[in-house]
């Protein structure tokens, strides 16, 4: 396996935030250079003509490093930290290297790969799978490439119609991928070009065994590339496996040990649970405050924090396992579109979620390990721009956070015992001194969540249009009684008969035995 290193062209490379990179050279002298453009590494006129109408000019390190190799067809495992422009780095010469619909190289394709698939990229995550797949229509939007996203939580026949009228690059989430393919929908036998995208969630999340059931449809004779900002031994190892001599590049500065990005301010908190909604609501009147991330451990949580925030005047919305896809992505585009300046999540946004103008991101609980703390905090600080990260930290966390602190080289071994009337949090923020948990009615202008219709995706396993968190009707016991605690009334099995005007004279009453302390009473009719 070969490797790269930044410093191996030049002597220090700094990463790029908005300024010119520098160079030092062996005298010691600082020389100012200028980021490439992607013409100048190669890109085709119509991809930057693309990517020039959304203000991208200039590649990143990552995709400086990586635009060479993978236009030549080589495999390549690229590294960088959260923020830095990774999707691009595999997504401009997957692009360049497919045949695009109307070019000479799409006539030549035998007859049996018109209209098929001829990349893939394969995401752990729903919002991660629509963020790749936007942004590759954004860079070859010029070309006429057909991008397709394939996941589940939507309807099938949608995505078989579009598989059905062609496609040349497909994103998706394993199961889906496999599902497709399993019915014979999606056709894999003519990708040329793979991804793996994010390797390391998708085992940590166990997408291996799908993972090496998607690789053995596709033909040997391809070239695969592996992007991700950690690299375990594990992904290592997968490498070997299903890639051909890959090039490791890791875009990094020779002296930058940080795993996190040096635009991103930090704070570190311990906080007791009863006062940390108090905090947050504090917290989100900061002065500059823009778009907010909040991240939770559990679904429940994520709620529970969407709800109280919303009753203080807050336009919050909520992204996690218990709501549908169509409210999921309801609250994303809201987001987006800044109906909604607040987003509550799981981890199931922790990666995919590239918005602009996200300025704070707050981790509500201590996250499980350094992995998921550096894909929450790369949710802010992105492509050059900086931002603001909070961690609060229950006393019961405490050994968990000291084991993250101490794997990303932090200064915050100890975190600061904080209440939302330490003085710290207003100083170390800039939240205006008398500031209270609730937003102030003057400043409640976003129009909302509810102002952002839900889509109907024809979503699976559900009512269409009804969430994970609508109740569903009462269950049915064998005898035909519903649930404890349903207000309906149970069903007669029987038909209904109309009884006769004198059934209640004829009919004998039935006796009851009464009973006093175990022993049997006279009988009695009742």
């Amino acid at each position: 396996m070969y490797r790269i290193d930044p410093h191996r062209r030049r002597s220090k490379r700094l990463t790029y935030l908005g300024v010119p990179l520098s160079t030092t050279t062996d005298d010691s002298t600082t020389v100012a250079t200028t980021p490439p453009t992607f013409a100048a590494l190669g890109v085709t006129a119509p991809i930057v003509d693309a990517l020039a109408e959304h203000g991208i000019t200039t590649a990143f390190p990552i995709q400086e490093m990586c635009l060479g190799l993978a236009l030549e067809g080589r495999d390549v495992i690229g590294q960088a930290k959260t923020g830095t422009g990774k999707t691009l780095g595999f997504g401009i010469p997957l692009l360049q290297r497919i045949a695009a619909p109307g070019s000479d190289a799409y006539t030549q394709l035998p007859a049996d790969a018109v209209g098929k698939p001829q990349a893939l990229i394969v995401c752990p995550t729903r919002e991660l799978a629509l963020q790749v797949s936007t942004d590759l229509q954004t860079a070859g939007a010029k070309l006429g490439v057909r991008v397709l996203s394939v996941y589940g939580g939507r309807a099938y026949e949608p995505q078989i119609d579009a598989l059905r009228s062609g496609v040349d690059v497909i994103v998706g989430t394993p199961g889906r991928l496999i599902d497709l393919a399993t019915r014979g929908d999606l056709v894999l036998s003519h990708v040329r070009e793979l991804v793996l995208d994010e390797a390391d969630e998708m085992l940590d999340m166990g997408f291996l065994p799908d993972v090496e059931r998607i690789v053995a449809m596709l033909p040997s004779n391809r070239q695969t590339m592996l992007f991700s900002a950690t690299m375990p031994g594990q992904i290592i190892a997968l490498a070997r496996r299903y890639m051909n001599q890959p090039t490791h590049i890791r875009a990094s500065d020779p002296g930058d040990d940080n795993a996190t990005v040096d635009a991103i301010e930090q704070h570190v908190w311990r906080a007791h649970p009863m006062d940390k909604i108090e905090i947050l609501a504090r917290v989100l009147q900061a002065n500059g405050r823009g778009l907010v991330i909040i991240f939770t451990r559990t679904k429940r949580k994520a709620q529970r924090i969407s709800d109280d925030l919303t009753e203080r005047g807050f336009a919050v919305g909520a992204v996690h396992g218990d709501l549908g896809q169509g409210a999921r992505e309801q609250a994303l585009r809201a987001f987006r579109s800044g109906k909604v300046d607040i987003l509550v999540a799981t981890d199931v946004a922790a990666r995919g979620i590239d918005v602009e103008g996200v300025t704070h991101v707050i981790n509500y609980e201590c996250p499980d390990d350094e992995k998921t703390y550096l894909h929450r905090v790369g949710r802010t600080g992105r492509a050059g721009a900086s931002g603001v990260a909070v961690t609060l930290v229950d006393w019961e966390d405490i050994a968990r956070w000291q084991m993250i602190d101490r794997a990303l080289k932090l200064p915050f071994k100890d975190p600061l015992e904080t209440y939302s009337t330490s003085p710290h949090v207003f100083t170390g923020l800039g939240i205006p001194e008398g500031t209270t948990g609730r937003l102030p009615k003057a400043q409640r202008t976003r129009e909302g969540l509810s102002a952002e219709k839900v889509e109907d995706l024809g979503e699976t396993g559900k009512q269409a249009g009804r969430s994970r968190r609508e109740p569903s009707k009462p269950d049915r016991s064998r005898t035909g009684g519903a649930r404890e605690g349903s207000r309906e009334k149970p069903r007669d099995s029987k038909p209904h008969v109309e009884k006769p005007a004198n059934a209640d004279s004829t009919k004998p009453r039935r006796q009851r035995r009464r009973t006093r302390s175990g022993n049997p009473d006279q009988p009695s009719t009742a």
